[in-house]
């Protein structure tokens, strides 16, 4: 089982960013997909979900209307495309599925915002 995300980055406050989840050797469209980020010192917060088929989605209210999941089965990939960057949205970011528990979680990729 592995869940890969795509590598992070660097970006100004304000700009745009998408990153990436490849799942393999599992049943990618029998999970929901989650997006959870970390800051230092903090502790791991739940950014936003997509439903199995991708026709339901929701997400924390510090990123509504900035941050857009979604997912592509046939590829077994999942999105997260996330725009106007704040300094508060540097975190590592995870991907996880879920199908009434956390199986399976990626590895994180860090995403830094400057000001």
């Amino acid at each position: 089982v592995q869940l890969q995300a795509s590598r992070g980055g660097l970006v100004q406050a304000g700009e745009s960013l998408k990153l990436s989840c490849a799942a393999s050797h599992f049943k990618f469209s029998h999970y929901d997909m989650h997006w959870f980020r970390q800051a230092p010192g903090k502790e791991r917060e739940f950014v936003g979900a997509i439903s199995r088929v991708g026709n339901s989605t929701n997400y924390a209210n510090s990123v509504k209307g900035r941050f857009t999941i979604s997912r592509d089965n046939a590829k077994n990939m999942v999105y997260l495309q996330m725009s106007s960057l704040k300094p508060e949205d540097t975190a590592v970011y995870y991907c996880a599925t879920w199908n009434g528990d956390y199986e399976f979680w990626g590895r994180g990729t860090q995403v830094t915002v400057s000001s």
